[in-house]
Order: structure tokens, then sequence, then C-alpha cells
């Protein structure tokens, strides 16, 4: 199993991509960078792609509908690259909130959309002729009536240094996951509970596989979350940091009926409690809405107590499918982050 990490941008982006370097070392395989509505993530991930040799270099996620698809597959072409061939693109929706409310677009037909997407990108990579894509929700040229009438069929210009490139989508929704399992490279899910995925995803999974190009290859997941080695109540304590977050997400990334991480954990079998969640996040009482999460979530969706239960904690990721272990590191004491990477990667196998 590979172990990945988010880049953290809690001292700086200039801090996190100089701890990149150092969790390289130790054998980090992925770093994973967010955008949602703050830097921009390819800029940031050029820089990593210079200051790193090894490590691989993901996008998690670009939004869908921030860019064209022919842009998504120049910058994607353009970071594999600078990194020489270590990019992974991740995809992924993202919500209203963002995409109408800070970038000012419609969020309609999420899964119609990254279904084209994936097509548009794997065609200009390729380069095996200019680019023709007649769909639902993009035609790339422009069909007769609509423009100028002046738009030609290109290829692009530069030469990717891989014809393929690794595509993650960040899915939740049934058939979001089944047409993941279907046409991407790699699953991104969210608050993962590897004894019950089975149960909630399963079903998806079997329908998007059915259909998946064996060319493919088996669908990586990537999995994980909080890192902490330690003995007695402190480490334990420690899971108690992912309260808010996991509020944000079921309590308030969404609206009323809307809300994928609501309903993935009221298929987990919290309902009541990510119904208060939400009642609570959403009229403004964020710490009442934290307390209500529950501590069996908590616990299965992280790695934190003495190495024999991380250890544990891993052959049950790795049973549920994950190729890819996604930990934030937490140290306790004197210990350092680049000391909790390389002993998950011992761990890990």
């Amino acid at each position: 199993m590979k172990i990945s990490t988010m880049l953290s941008y809690s001292g700086g982006f200039r801090q996190a991509a100089a701890q990149v370097a150092e969790f390289e070392k130790a054998g980090l395989d992925l770093v994973w960078v967010a955008e949602a509505y703050g830097f921009d993530g390819p800029s940031l991930m050029g820089y990593l792609a210079a200051l790193t040799e090894r490590v691989e270099i993901g996008s998690a996620i670009l939004p869908i509908y921030t860019r064209t698809p022919t842009l998504i597959a120049m910058t994607a072409a353009g970071v594999d690259s600078l990194s020489d061939g270590r990019f992974h693109l991740g995809l992924g929706s993202s919500g209203p909130q963002v995409i109408e409310g800070w970038h000012g677009v419609p969020f309609s037909a999420p899964i119609g959309r990254t279904r084209e997407i994936i097509d548009v990108c794997r065609k200009v990579w390729a380069r095996e002729g200019p680019l023709v894509h007649e769909g639902t929700y993009y035609n790339m040229p422009l069909l007769p009536g609509e423009g100028t009438g002046l738009g030609k069929a290109l290829k692009i210009i530069a030469h990717p240094v891989r014809a393929s490139i690794p595509i993650w989508i960040a899915a939740l929704g049934e058939k979001n996951v089944a047409m993941t399992a279907e046409l991407a490279d790699g699953w991104i899910p969210m608050l993962f509970v590897p004894e019950k995925a089975r149960a909630v995803w399963g079903p998806s999974l079997d329908a998007g596989e059915a259909k998946r190009d064996p060319t493919l290859g088996p669908l990586q997941i990537t999995v994980g979350g909080m890192l902490a080695i330690g003995e007695g109540d402190e480490v334990i304590g420690l899971r108690n940091l992912a309260r808010p977050m996991v509020a944000l997400y079921v309590g308030g990334m969404g609206a009323k009926g809307r809300n994928f991480y609501n309903d993935v954990v009221r298929r987990y079998g919290f309902e009541e409690e990510a119904e208060k969640i939400q009642d609570l996040y959403l009229s403004g009482k964020k710490a009442e809405a934290e307390a209500l999460v529950p501590d069996e979530l908590l616990e299965a969706t992280s790695l934190c107590g003495p190495e024999s239960y991380v250890a544990e904690r891993i052959a049950a990721f790795a049973e549920a499918g994950a190729t890819h272990l996604q930990v934030i590191p937490v140290p306790l004491g004197d210990q350092k982050p680049v000391e909790l990477i390389a002993k998950v990667k011992e761990l890990a196998g």
C-alpha cells in the first residue's frame, strides 16, 4: 500500500512544501493538493514539482466547473511535464456553494460533465489527431450555429510526457461512484469507514466495474485519516481534532436534502446524528454540531492509538480495497511528522 497525504496550509505554503520534501525522503509516495477557494492548485503543484524528485503529485481536487475540459487536459499535461510524469489528475464537482457562490457558474449535471471531461482529457493527451468531441455538455469545435462559426479542430501543440495520466474522481453518491468505477483510474471518497464501505458502495462499485475497460487496470482508492501513534488517552483524544471538519462536511457542505457527506453518514447508520448535526450547523450552532459527531465515526475514520492498533487499522483499510493510505500526521511529545510518515510506511509494508 502506498502512503499519501494532503498538503498542509497551516504554516504557509512554502513551509508546507518544504515539509513534503522531507516526507519524500521518509517514503511518502503521493501528496494531494487541494484548491477549494484558496490559491489555485496548479501553481502550488508546479512549485512542488520543482522542489521534489520522486513523490507523486495529485490534485484533490480540481473542480470540473472552473475550467474548460481542454484547459484541464492542458493543465494536467503541464504539471506532468514539470514533474517528469509524476502527476495524478484528481477531479470533482465541489458543491453549489463554491461553484455558484464563488465562481458564479451553474452547478448542473456533475456526472455527465465529468464523463465527458475524462473523454476529452484522454483524447488530448493521446494526440492521435485534432480534438473532436460531440457531447451533451461540451462540443469541440462548437456546433454549427453556435459562436462565430470559425472554430477549428486542433491538436495540443506540446507533446505530453505521458499519453495517459491517471484520473481520480472524488465521488460519494451512488451514480457518481458507479461512473468512477467504470471510467477512472482512481477513486477519492471521504469519511471512508472500511468496515462499512462494502455495504454502502459495493453495488455501485460492482455496477461500474462490470462496464470497466480491462486496460485501465484495477481501481485505485485513496483513503485514511488522522495518524497519531502512542499510548494512553492523549493519543485517543487527538481524534477530536477531526470534529470541526466532520461537522463542517456533514452539517454545512450542502443544503437540506442535498449533502452527499450527510447522506453517507446516514448510510453508515448514524441517521439521527446526521440530522441533528445538519440542523445545528445550518442554524449557526457549530460547537453543538461538533459535539454530536459520533465517537465511533471519528475512530473508524482515523488511525490514532498504539502502534499495534494503527497496524490493525491499516489492515482494515487494505482489506476494504485501499491502494493508497492517506494520512494526516499528528505528532505527540517530541515526535516529528516525518517520523510518523516513516513509521506508517513501515507498517503498511
